[in-house]
């Protein structure tokens, strides 16, 4: 018997319908869409509106899409990881309650917290699972509703983030398809540049801490740009090298939507040209961990079985890394 992998097998995605354009943030804050579009490649961002509604109601959309591609029941899920940084509540788990709204009753399931790099990091756990023989379908949630922690006074945020989910299906196989090998990394003081003042146990829930705006998204752009653009770089040339592929066998980079100025330059140390970028920036703004799942849900129909893949991550923490993926079916 061959060495097991955790193949890629299903994609579901979902986005608001909410459409949040430059144009409507010009008339929010002191921007204008020539100023979001040459720095950062958005020109807008869904957002979820309605009373009550959090990241697992965008998630029980992609889990639900994904399971009906599939053809298979909810209750055959082993395994939910939910990667997020806006959780329905601090506790339970969003994905506990994922897994209780769409009925995979047979699921154990946890949070997972890792900002942007979240999809990666679930990735990369959940093939551990596969791999071990200890699971044989485990479903990866990316999600987050941004809109909850972004102050719309705060022009150096609220023109990045949006909301979005996207959610994949792994399942074990011996052939040579899946997640072949991932590389993470983390940086702690890099905490200081991106993080949310208040909530946590450090400085809890106030009236002061909201009266001061500390329950929103806090950004140094220019320090989270540059350690980004050279870490998410790095990391994707590193495990090209590593594996032994040249630009020519890669089929895809699919980098984190964060900024289109470091998905260039990723692009740009591997070698590979802007036709084999997946990018939706433009469209979803940067939806934290829904970014690379929902990048695989749109190009899903140009995917064929053994394709190579890059996914590439760089988030607050700071987090960061690479997973080389061989896509493991040809989609209808």
């Amino acid at each position: 018997m061959g060495k097991i992998h955790a193949a890629l097998t299903g994609i579901g995605g979902y986005v608001p319908e909410y459409r949040l354009t430059n144009q409507i943030l010009e008339s929010m804050v002191d921007t204008t869409d020539e100023w979001i579009t040459s720095r950062t490649g958005i020109k807008e961002r869904r957002i979820q509106k309605g009373e009550g509604l959090g990241t697992s109601d965008m998630a029980v959309h992609a889990v639900n899409e994904l399971l009906q591609k599939r053809g298979i029941q909810a209750d055959e899920i082993d395994l939910l990881i939910c990667c997020t940084v806006t959780p329905d509540m601090v506790f339970p788990a969003t994905a506990n309650i994922i897994t209780d709204k769409v009925g995979a009753k047979n699921a154990f399931s946890f949070d997972l917290m890792a900002a942007c790099s979240g999809f990666l990091y679930g990735l990369t756990t959940a093939s551990k699972y596969i791999e071990s023989g200890a699971c044989k379908k485990v479903v990866v949630v990316g999600a987050d509703k941004m809109s909850s922690i972004i102050d719309y006074e705060d022009r150096a945020t609220c023109v990045i983030f949006g909301d979005g989910c996207g959610a994949a299906l792994l399942e074990p196989t011996t052939e040579d398809y899946g997640i072949i090998d991932t590389i993470m990394r983390t940086d702690g003081s890099g905490r200081v540049h991106l993080h949310q003042k208040a909530g946590g146990s450090v400085k809890p829930a106030s009236h002061a801490t909201v009266d001061a705006k500390e329950h929103f998204v806090y950004q140094e752009g220019q320090a989270v740009f540059k350690f980004a653009v050279t870490n998410m770089a790095e990391v994707s040339a590193e495990i090209m090298e590593k594996n032994n592929l040249t630009s020519e066998d890669v089929r895809f980079l699919v980098p984190h939507q964060a900024n289109k100025r470091i998905i260039d330059a990723t692009a740009k140390r591997m070698g590979i040209g802007s036709e084999k970028v997946m990018l939706n920036i433009e469209k979803f703004g940067n939806t934290t961990s829904g970014t690379i799942p929902l990048c695989l849900w749109e190009w899903e129909n140009q995917l064929k079985k053994g394709d190579n893949l890059i996914l590439s991550a760089f988030g607050g923490g700071f987090t960061w890394g690479a997973i080389y993926l061989k896509w493991g079916y040809d989609s209808k």
